[in-house]
């Protein structure tokens, strides 16, 4: 987990994007903001395979021109808010 957390830590750094910076997310009104560290934390909570297939996605989204590291990180931050308030959900 710790190396490729800090590989991830440093692919964001190459790219001169601050770990720290977040995103906010709107969730039925209430504002959720995850940081790029959280998610990384996050997933790097998975098996190591997930853990590799992450840093592969992180390190193609770096390689696209544009918003592409923003833009990853948007679509992750998504899916972790919607599996955990999904846990949530009483039926």
């Amino acid at each position: 987990m710790l190396e490729t957390n800090a590989a991830c830590k440093k692919l964001l750094l190459d790219e001169n994007i601050d770990v720290f910076s977040s995103i906010d997310f709107d969730v039925n009104g209430h504002a959720h903001s995850l940081s790029f560290e959280y998610i990384i934390d996050t997933y790097m909570q998975a098996s190591e395979e997930s853990q590799l297939v992450f840093y592969s996605a992180l390190e193609k989204s770096a390689k696209a021109k544009g918003m592409g590291v923003e833009k990853f990180f948007e679509g992750m931050g998504q899916l972790l808010l919607m599996t955990h308030l999904s846990n949530k959900i009483e039926v």
